[in-house]
C-alpha cells in the first residue's frame, strides 16, 4: 500500500515500529528487535543499517541503541516548543498593535521555517505554520542570516551566503551588514509581489534563536514606524524565553 505521494506506507510503519521498540529498553539485539516488531531478521537488519547511516540508530557491541540524531531532534523540538510558547502571546500583542500578520520563524539551512502565524490581512499572505521560504528572499531570513557568525570576523562571504540565482551577492552583503548594525530587516515584494515585511532577530547580542516579523500589503507596511514595535516584540520574547529555559541553538 502506498500513500497519496506514492511513498510505501509500510516502510514508515516498520521504521516507526523499530524506533518505538526502544521505549522499553535502551539497548536491543537484532533478535529482540525482530521479535518485538514482528519483522524478519533480514528486514530488521536492513532497516537498522539504513537508520545507522542517518544517525538514528547506533551499534553497541551486539546490540543497537538510539543514535545521536534522535536526541538532537528531540532537543530541537523541545527548544522550538519553548520558543513558540514564549512568543505566542507577544505575537498576538504585536498583531493587535499593528493590525498586520505576525510571524515567528527559525533559520533552517538556507530557508526559514515558520513556527507560528497570527492574524489575517486583506491581502492573502500564503504562509503557513511549518512551511518554509527561501531565507534570502524574506526579512525573517535576512534578519537571522545577518546575526549568524559565518567566519571569525562575523562577515559572511559570497560562498557562505550562496544567494540564489537572481540575487546580487555584493548588494546582499551590504544589506546584511546594514541589518546587523540596526537589528532590523526589511523586504518589499522579494518573496511575494505586493507584500512587504519588517523583521527583527530574537536574541541578546551574542545568541539568536529566531526572528519575529509583521507582514502585509506594501502600502500598509511603513518600515520606519514598524521598526520599534517589532524590535520590542523580539526583546520581549527573548526575556520571556530566558526566564523559562536556556536556549540550545546558537546562531550568532
Amino acid at each position: 500500500m502506498r500513500n497519496c505521494d506514492g511513498f510505501p506506507a509500510a516502510v514508515v510503519d516498520r521504521v516507526a515500529g523499530l524506533l518505538d521498540a526502544f521505549q522499553s529498553s535502551n539497548k536491543l539485539t537484532l533478535s529482540e528487535l525482530s521479535s518485538r516488531t514482528g519483522l524478519p531478521r533480514s528486514s530488521t537488519h536492513r532497516l537498522l543499517t539504513q537508520l545507522m547511516e542517518f544517525g538514528w540508530v547506533r551499534r553497541d557491541g551486539h546490540s543497537y541503541a538510539l543514535g545521536r540524531t534522535i536526541f538532537e531532534w528531540g532537543a530541537l523540538a523541545q527548544h522550538h516548543d519553548g520558543l513558540h510558547r514564549a512568543a505566542h502571546p507577544v505575537l498576538h500583542e504585536l498583531h493587535a498593535v499593528t493590525g498586520l500578520v505576525v510571524h515567528l520563524a527559525v533559520l533552517d539551512g538556507s530557508e526559514v521555517r515558520y513556527l507560528d502565524k497570527v492574524g489575517r490581512e486583506s491581502v492573502p499572505v500564503p504562509s503557513r505554520i511549518g512551511g518554509r521560504q527561501p531565507a534570502f528572499r524574506t526579512a525573517l531570513g535576512k534578519a537571522l542570516i545577518a546575526h549568524t557568525r559565518f567566519d571569525p570576523a562575523g562577515t559572511p562571504t559570497a560562498e557562505q551566503l550562496a544567494p540564489p540565482v537572481g540575487i546580487d551577492a555584493a548588494r546582499l552583503r551590504n544589506e546584511i551588514a546594514w541589518i546587523r548594525e540596526r537589528h532590523v530587516a526589511h523586504e518589499r515584494g522579494e518573496s511575494i509581489p505586493g507584500i512587504a515585511c519588517v523583521a527583527a532577530p530574537i536574541g541578546d547580542g551574542r545568541t539568536y534563536i529566531g526572528a519575529v516579523s509583521v507582514t502585509g500589503a506594501t502600502d500598509k507596511v511603513d518600515a520606519v514606524h514598524l521598526t520599534t514595535p517589532v524590535r520590542v516584540a523580539a526583546r520581549t520574547i527573548w526575556r520571556s524565553l530566558s526566564r523559562t529555559t536556556t536556549p540550545q541553538r546558537r546562531v550568532g
